[in-house]
Parts: structure tokens; sequence; C-alpha cells
């Protein structure tokens, strides 16, 4: 039952109480920070005393947030935008879900969060003494991207107000709450089961199950590079795990295939991953991320060859599984004989205007050769440098050298501005990184 549906009363003076509890709050995954312990202070304000039929509103200021805003960005005003829940205890139970609108003053880094007050309403169906009990709440920046960070009471937390609710001639049951639609965050609204109203679980992690595809093997590796005239050389899949640099996740698994197209001396190399590697946890707009790895040499010849995916072709829904683009690249052989080609480091680059992260996930352990060719040293070739021809989206070949499984180091503008990409709300401020939280990672699910 909506509260709403009737004239919000005030049928006797307000009460406002404070009340502190001990709160957990989990930044955005990309942030790299662990989560913050902190207390959080809250002023409730609700009627005194209501009659049965009575719709009444109730008032949740924010005194103190259990974090500030990291050292990592400032945030612009009128970004910041709070939802919670309350409790329903006493002589009836539920929620109560409360919103506040996004209004704030810049907050700077370091500094305290500011969050706007929260409101909801709830209708009275039952006499007795009612208690409201602030709970879970959740912090959203709209910009560049927007992010939540949620925490949640890490103890008992006393009650912040109580109401009075005497006979008014009203139909008596359970309470059912309400309040204001809860946006940018994952809690539910109440459900009435019964006469008595049930809120939704604010959730601060998504889910990390792993759904399994099918995996088919490609032809195993070992063409010979020319006399038989053969062009095409299909590589078969491999498992990958690899260990991410913060701000990525600690660990992902894939399973990564090359194949290659003989012209001339050289390879044309197609790089795939299985699909749904990870859920995005954040809407990304097209054109936002973009993956290339180094495909590592072996045998024969040495150094690495990079290979890069276009952009993501559509935007990217929040909780949807993200496929990364084939990367494609070319191969010039720098040595004659059976050479191996494994993949070696991924990176994922996320773009958001002027602001990009580099994301660095290096090959965990021992990885098996996806593809064997029997090469034929080029003039300018591999063996220690690897030509680095990309063809990208556009297909374009451009020239450029590698050192053995090296990756471009990032500028110097990146350090601190990338690393916020993403931190967001009392905890840590998602920035464009937040652009992307890698948040499951999934196992793989399929191939392509």
């Amino acid at each position: 039952m909506l509260g709403g549906a009737g004239m919000l009363l005030a049928a006797s003076p307000a009460q406002a109480a404070d009340v502190s509890y001990a709160t957990e709050c989990i930044p955005p995954p990309i942030s790299g920070l662990p989560a913050v312990q902190g207390t959080t202070q809250v002023q409730l304000t609700a009627p005194a005393e209501a009659k049965v039929g009575d719709t009444v509103e109730v008032v949740w200021k924010t005194v103190q947030a259990a974090s500030k805003n990291p050292d990592i960005l400032n945030l612009d005003k009128d970004t910041v935008k709070p939802t919670g829940t309350l409790k329903v205890g006493g002589a009836a139970t539920g929620t109560v879900q409360m919103e506040g609108p996004r209004q704030n003053p810049p907050i700077p880094k370091n500094s305290a969060m500011v969050l706007s007050d929260m409101k909801g309403t709830l209708k009275l169906e039952k006499a007795g003494e009612i208690t409201l009990t602030p709970d879970a709440y959740s912090i959203n920046v709209s910009k560049p991207i927007s992010t939540d960070t949620k925490c949640t009471p890490k103890a008992a937390v006393q009650p912040g107000a109580t109401i009075k609710v005497t006979d008014g001639g009203g139909s008596t049951g359970g309470t059912t709450t309400a309040g204001g639609t809860t946006s940018g965050s994952t809690t539910a609204g109440g459900t009435t089961t019964g006469g008595t109203a049930t809120g939704g679980t604010a959730t601060g992690g998504d889910s990390g199950s792993t759904t399994s595809g099918s995996t088919t093997s490609g032809s195993t590796t070992g063409g010979s590079g020319g006399g038989d005239g053969q062009t095409d050389f299909p590589g078969k899949e491999v498992a990958v795990h690899f260990t991410c640099t913060s701000p990525g996740p600690p660990d992902i698994s894939s399973k990564v295939t090359i194949n290659a197209k003989k012209s001339g001396g050289s390879y044309a190399l197609t790089v795939k991953t299985a699909k749904g590697v990870m859920d995005s946890p954040a809407a990304l707009p097209a054109g936002a991320l973009k993956p290339s790895m180094d495909i590592t040499l072996g045998g024969a010849d040495k150094g690495s060859v990079k290979v890069t995916g276009p952009a993501n072709a559509a935007p990217l829904e929040q909780g949807k599984p993200v496929d990364l683009s084939d990367m494609t690249g070319t191969y010039k052989p720098g040595a004659s004989g059976k050479s191996t080609l494994s993949p070696g480091t991924l990176t994922i680059d996320v773009t958001l205007g002027a602001s990009k992260i580099n994301i660095p996930c290096k090959v965990k352990g021992s990885v098996t050769p996806s593809l064997t060719l029997d090469t034929t040293a080029q003039q300018g070739g591999a063996s220690g440098s690897a030509t680095t021809g990309s063809t990208g989206a556009a297909g374009s070949t451009a020239g450029g050298t590698a050192s053995g499984g090296g990756l471009a180091a990032t500028g110097a503008e990146d350090n601190g501005t990338l690393r916020a990409l993403g931190l967001v709300a009392g905890t840590a401020i998602l920035l464009g990184g937040a652009v992307f939280t890698f948040t499951p990672w999934r196992r793989l699910r399929g191939t392509r």
C-alpha cells in the first residue's frame, strides 16, 4: 500500500532523534579499495503521535556518512543521490523505502560526504507503538557514469524514532510500507503479504555464478607455412588464467583461440576470447571499451605480437554479460622453424571523453600454445622484437615494434585521474572507472 494514498499527517509535534551505528561500505570494485568500516549518524524526524489510518512522513537526515570522499577526485554539485531503508518494528513490521533528491554542494577530495535528506511515507494500520530504525543505504553518483556505493549496518541499530498510534476508527491489520522510489539502487520496494509488509533486501554484490557453455576445440596446430599451399591455420582453444592490476579484478579465467591466415611471408592473426567473460555492473556507452593482447612467441621465434580489437559497437547494459571483440594483428616471422603462438597479457582500455583507464591482466601460471606455425624468417620480422601490425577495427595495418611480452606504459596523467575513474560514493567514488565495474568477471560461459 503506497504511502501517499492519503494525506500526509502529523497529528502531534514531530520528534527528532539521532542514532549512530557501525557501518560497512563497499566501494565500486574497480576502485581497488577495500571495504570501509565507519560510523553512520542519522537523525530521524517523525510524528510523536498519530491515528490509525493516517499516512505520515518520515525524514532521514544523514548527520555523518560512514566515510569521507576519498582523496581521488572532487564531486560536482548535484551529482550525489542517497536512498535507504527504514525498518518498522514494535506494533507493526515492514520497511519504509527512503529517497533523497540529487542535491549536494561541491564535495572536495578527502572531505566529508554531504547527502541530501531522504523522505518516505508510512500508512498506519494498527494501534500501538511503532519504532523506526535506520538500516542500509546507498549513495549514487551520476557523473560520468551512474554508480553506487552500498552501506550496511555491522551491528545492532537502535530505533531512531517512535510513533504512538491511537485507534482512530481505521481498519486494523499489519503495517504496510512504502516511500520514495529507489533510483540508481538495487534496493527493492516493500511487498504486502498477509497484511504485513516485507521489504526487499539491498544487495551490494553481483552474482558470481558461472554459467557453463559448451566448448569446442579448434584443430590442432602445426600446419606448414608454405610448401603445400595452405593459407588458413586454425588454432586450438586453450584455457588461460589472468591476474589483473588494480583497479582491475584480482583474477579472471577465459578460453582463447589464435587463428592465422598466411599472406605472403606474414600471417594475419585473429584472436577470439570466450563469450561472457564478465558482467557489466554499470552502463557503458558505445565505443568506450577496447581489448588488446600480446601474443607470446616461442619455439624458433621469440618476442610478442600485439593484436587489438575494435571498441564495443553497442552500449553495454548494467548487469548484462560482456563479450570482448575479436582482436587482430599481423605476425611477421623473425626466424625459420616451428614457432608457437600463445595468449599473453590481456589489456582492457576504457575511454570516456578525455579520461582513460588502462587495465593490464597478465597470464597466471603456464599456458598451452594455441597455434604452431612452420615459419620462414622475414626481413624486419620478430625474433626478440615482434612487429605489431594491428589491423584493429578498420583493418589497416600499422607498423611498429614491441618488446617481448611488454606493455605500453600508461602516461603520468593516468596515474591519478584514471585510478579515480570510478571511485564512487561515501566510500569510494567511481568516475570514469566506475565506468566499468568489473565485478563478476565470470568464468567462461561459452565460446565463439
